[in-house]
């Protein structure tokens, strides 16, 4: 069942949150050694918060339709009284953890039950989900297979059934790249949409969004996690905006920018280029009306690359080198580049970037918005940072779509589009203008109700 499922459960007496969290608790403890999607797991306070969302419900007063509803928390996003170790040894575990991260503490005052937090590779720095930490989290639908990062945990639970919401960042497509390869939903809000404390030491590249089995899941989520928190400046103001109310919307006499490489990317796998370009056609068939054409600077890649690796450096380049010895050496390499980064290349990328998000502001003008494939390829083998040689863009070989729309911050989401010949899902783009966020999700839903990919269920889940 799927978020709005289970409220209405709730609301009707069909189902009491008790019951629904001891069923997820249950299918985590069978299932989730062949995954890997959990990190952390506290069964005796979720089911404390199932009862007293069970006596509200009771009573007639529930604190909002996601009351009860399960939520799996990225490890990323601190929580209070549960341990936010971030993939890395070099975390203290004892914390003290006594603080919530603005999205998390807008949770829980709607009454979700906290289910667990999700893995992520150290420190989020990385497209695919292993740490020195926890080790390797696997894609549900072939655990060969990676389920993509950073936000992998959050990705996998969703797509094997252990929750119907997750929370999970963005800095550079990790929310975008894990919904594509698992075949869920996931939204990147426009920056400052979903407040966020404490700030990315990757710098405002960096968003914290939602995941659902489906849009509207993410659109309920939404209303409850962009409320404002006066701890993160960078913040959008509140607009007291109900994401779930118009996702009948019709996509009718939208214009549409259709950039199937986003006139850069070397290569899409065949399966990929298909699918999308028969989810475009679809998106013609709802009455939109499609361009083929390609937005302009999208290789952007040496403005991101300056801002990401960067911040690694600024985050972890200073430590000891029995410190450094327990990192990700993935990381640690970008870390130890990073330095080599000096003061005025990092000004001239962060001018870059202005002109990149003027140019591309300009380009949306004329468009509602912009689709590309989420990904280049389907999920690849676990224990690979790339399905190719290392060739120093890290993952950003496979996923050129994705960074792009950090740096200039819109709007952008992965609907499951379908599946490769090798079984493994698609996920397609929608990039919206900027503060859009209502349009991409009344897009993604449109898309969604015409071509359902998010019923499909992995094999043995």
């Amino acid at each position: 069942m799927n978020a709005a499922e289970l409220s209405r459960a709730y609301h009707d007496g069909d189902l009491s949150p008790v019951e629904v969290t001891q069923s997820l608790l249950a299918r985590i403890e069978a299932l989730d050694s062949e995954v890997n999607a959990f990190c952390h797991l506290a069964p005796n306070v979720s089911l404390h918060q199932a009862e007293e969302s069970e006596r509200r419900w009771a009573e007639g007063n529930p604190l909002s339709p996601l009351d009860g509803v399960p939520v799996a928390i990225k490890d990323l996003l601190l929580t209070d009284g549960w341990p936010t170790l971030r993939g890395s040894r070099l975390t203290d575990p004892d914390g003290p953890w006594n603080v919530d991260a603005p999205s998390v503490a807008r949770l829980r005052e709607a009454g979700a039950v906290f289910i667990g937090k999700t893995t992520t590779p150290e420190y989020g720095w990385k497209g695919v989900t292993d740490s020195p930490l926890h080790g390797v989290t696997r894609n549900p639908w072939n655990r060969k297979k990676t389920p993509g990062g950073s936000s992998g945990g959050s990705a996998a639970a969703l797509a094997a059934r252990f929750c119907p919401l997750a929370l999970g960042s963005d800095g550079g497509g990790s929310i975008r790249i894990p919904a594509s390869f698992c075949g869920v939903f996931g939204l990147k809000p426009s920056f400052g949409r979903v407040p966020a404390y404490p700030l990315s030491p990757f710098g405002t590249v960096a968003h914290v969004g939602p995941m659902s089995r489906d849009v509207r899941g993410s659109a309920m989520l939404m209303n409850i996690i962009a409320k404002p928190d006066a701890r993160d400046w960078y913040s959008l103001p509140y607009e007291p905006t109900d994401y779930a109310a118009d996702l009948e919307a019709p996509l009718r006499g939208k214009r549409i920018a259709f950039s199937p490489r986003l006139g850069y990317a070397a290569k899409v796998d065949e399966d990929v280029e298909a699918l999308v370009a028969a989810a475009v056609k679809r998106l013609e068939q709802l009455g939109a009306h499609v361009e083929q054409v390609d937005p302009p600077q999208a290789d952007a890649f040496a403005i991101f690359r300056t801002i990401w690796w960067s911040g690694a450096a600024y985050m972890l380049g200073a430590l000891p080198d029995e410190k450094k010895a327990l990192l990700d050496p993935g990381l640690l390499r970008m870390a130890e580049e990073g330095k080599e980064i000096g003061m005025r290349e990092f000004h001239d990328a962060v001018l870059a970037r202005a002109n990149y998000g003027s140019a591309m502001r300009v380009f949306m003008q004329k468009y509602d918005f912009l689709v590309t494939p989420a990904l280049a390829t389907t999920a690849f083998d676990i224990g690979l940072a790339a399905p190719m040689a290392e060739d120093g863009r890290a993952w950003i070989s496979w996923s050129p779509f994705s960074f792009p729309f950090n740096l200039t911050q819109q709007p952008a989401a992965s609907v499951p589009c379908g599946f490769g010949a090798n079984g493994l899902p698609v996920g397609l783009q929608i990039v919206g203008r900027w503060f859009a966020d209502a349009d991409v999700l009344n897009a993604c839903a449109a898309y969604e109700r015409a071509d359902p990919h998010h019923e499909a269920t992995p094999p043995g889940f």
